[in-house]
């Protein structure tokens, strides 16, 4: 009889599939918290594991003496070991095309609030004696204005679709499709040193590196007073860069919903910035989103087990047992 570790809440619908599986002949441990020494004691009977934002390290796997799929339960999985799933035979599947939409909408969001300054005009309507900076003049209008956007896959694709409704100017820089072509229609930033002089508004949607793709040279060749966004991953735009360049007003607002440490620590100098526009990893996290994230994570696991997995989700094809 099979069983599947589920590491982290699910959303109801996720829940009621569960409650389901023991009928079709499969154990389930449900482990809501999210955490790696939460689920880590029940790793050694798990024939496959769903799993949230939190890290699964090579420690843990080599614990797991029967797991043959490991399901994410979103598009990342740089908190995964892949190195030793793969020296495992040990497959890593991802539920595609759920989320994009969501993080996309969550991307806009952060310009706009950005360009509308939406944390300093809250403010100066809750506190008394506020009320005059709206004198100021400090809000931008983004119709008209520079969208680059870093990474130009499915989210970085409805972004454009959704900021052309705006009116603005849009290209992408994504070095993997310099290599695979260019869909119809997008205009390509060849370099990051063409793009990032050009752009009033950053859109950051690529993957973490062994190094932040943003940084203080990075920064540095940026507009003045530009609005960067982030919904990729933490470490992707250095922090350290970043909060000087706020401190300085070269970047003039930023939106961040992924932190090097999440969450951030309660002294981390980002906090205390009125144009940063802060959100605790929420992107994908839409209520709709979170529903398709849980149904498609647990059929993953489920359909990989069965050898039904459709095997575009499998990250690692040529080292997993399917």
């Amino acid at each position: 009889m099979p069983n599947l570790l589920v590491a982290g809440k699910m959303h109801p619908s996720g829940e009621a599939i569960l409650r389901e599986l023991p009928a079709h002949g499969y154990t389930v441990n449900y482990i809501e918290e999210v955490s790696e020494a939460s689920y880590a004691p029940f790793i050694d009977v798990a024939d496959a594991i769903v799993i949230r934002t939190q890290p699964l390290s090579a420690a843990t796997i080599s614990k797991a003496e029967r797991l043959k799929v490991v399901s994410r339960h979103g598009v990342g999985y740089d908190s995964v070991d892949l190195a030793e799933l793969n020296r495992r035979r040990i497959a890593l599947t991802i539920v595609g095309d759920v989320n994009s939409v969501s993080v996309a909408e969550h991307a806009i969001m952060q310009l706009l609030a950005g360009a509308k300054r939406a944390i300093l005009a809250d403010r100066s309507v809750r506190e008394p004696g506020q009320w005059g900076w709206r004198n100021k003049l400090e809000q931008q209008e983004v119709s008209g204005k520079n969208l680059l956007i870093l990474g130009y896959g499915r989210i970085g694709r409805h972004l454009a679709r959704m900021a052309s409704g705006f009116g603005m100017q849009i290209r992408a820089y994504d070095p993997y499709l310099q290599q695979s072509g260019w869909p119809d229609g997008a205009v390509e930033a060849t370099s990051l040193e063409e793009g990032l002089p050009w752009a009033d508004y950053i859109s950051v949607h690529i993957p973490k590196g062994a190094t932040p793709a943003i940084g203080e040279a990075e920064i540095a060749a940026m507009k003045r007073g530009v609005v960067l966004a982030n919904t990729a991953r933490g470490g992707v735009v250095c922090e350290r860069a970043l909060n000087d360049a706020l401190v300085s007003g070269h970047i003039g607002a930023v939106g961040l919903d992924v932190f090097d440490d999440e969450p951030p620590a309660s002294d981390s100098p980002l906090l205390a910035h009125p144009n940063a526009i802060l959100s605790p990893h929420i992107a994908g996290l839409t209520a709709e989103c979170g529903e398709r994230m849980a149904i498609a994570a647990i059929q993953n696991a489920v359909n990989f087990l069965a050898g039904t997995i459709d095997r575009t989700l499998i990250v690692n094809p040529d080292h997993a047992y399917a």
